[in-house]
């Protein structure tokens, strides 16, 4: 007699609202982006991985027209207004016509990969020529004791890897820059130094109780990339 075990959905598992609450931090982080990369109001964009849907409710509350794909659909919720797609990102292309879209974001996805390159094409691939896309990935540098605690991650990245992929595949002005998740620091730069501090001489066993010491110290990668305004044309 054989017996498989359910399995839960990921997003309801590891992100339930009791141990992660909803906090302010995705609508500033999308108002950031939004600022930063001068998305246009009424702009196409597509949140990879969307998760709970927090990032894309920020991007919609911007004037960004939302779209969302996830093995998920619990984003429903919260984005009633985006068109939230259930697809398997590993295994399959992306549910979306070429040239579809004029941003693509994503946060914490990629590393989930075991072959991240064929995401990274398929991203390609539904852009619109000139369109950006916008990556955030945890930087192995600054994780590597922590970064299997999660048994989901496949596959790290550094600045040069991360950069690489995009270059390798045919992205222009690519850029990755190391990126801290406090706020503060997007509009005040310079008190970066003082958070290096804080991540050098504070134990880890501080982070569950200060954000200015997990966030000091749990740097991300930020990478933006375009797609060539050439490529529907094929050239590059």
């Amino acid at each position: 007699m054989s017996f498989e075990s359910p399995q839960r959905d990921y997003v309801a598992v590891t992100y339930n609202e009791k141990d992660r609450p909803f906090t302010q931090y995705p609508d500033k982080l999308a108002r950031y982006l939004s600022s930063r990369y001068e998305l246009a109001a009424g702009s196409r964009i597509l949140d990879l991985g969307c998760g709970r849907g927090e990032f894309l409710r920020g991007f919609i509350q911007c004037g960004l027209s939302g779209y969302g794909v996830d093995q998920s659909l619990i984003a429903k919720a919260i984005c009633p207004e985006a068109e939230i797609l259930q697809s398997d990102l590993e295994n399959e292309p992306l549910p979306y016509r070429d040239d579809s879209f004029d941003v693509i974001y994503s946060k914490s996805v990629l590393e989930h990969f075991y072959y991240p390159e064929k995401l990274v094409r398929e991203i390609y691939r539904v852009l619109k020529p000139g369109g950006l896309v916008i990556t955030m990935v945890p930087d192995w540098e600054a994780v590597y004791q922590t970064f299997y605690e999660d048994y989901t991650h496949r596959t790290p990245f550094t600045v040069a890897s991360l950069r690489d992929i995009f270059l390798i595949h045919g992205y222009d002005d690519v850029k990755v820059e190391k990126f801290r998740q406090l706020p503060f620091l997007w509009s005040f730069p310079w008190l970066n130094p003082l958070c290096s501090l804080v991540a050098f001489i504070a134990p880890r066993s501080l982070r569950p109780y200060s954000k200015l010491v997990r966030f000091s110290q749990e740097i991300m990668l930020l990478a933006s990339a375009y797609k060539p305004d050439n490529a529907l044309r094929g050239e590059k």
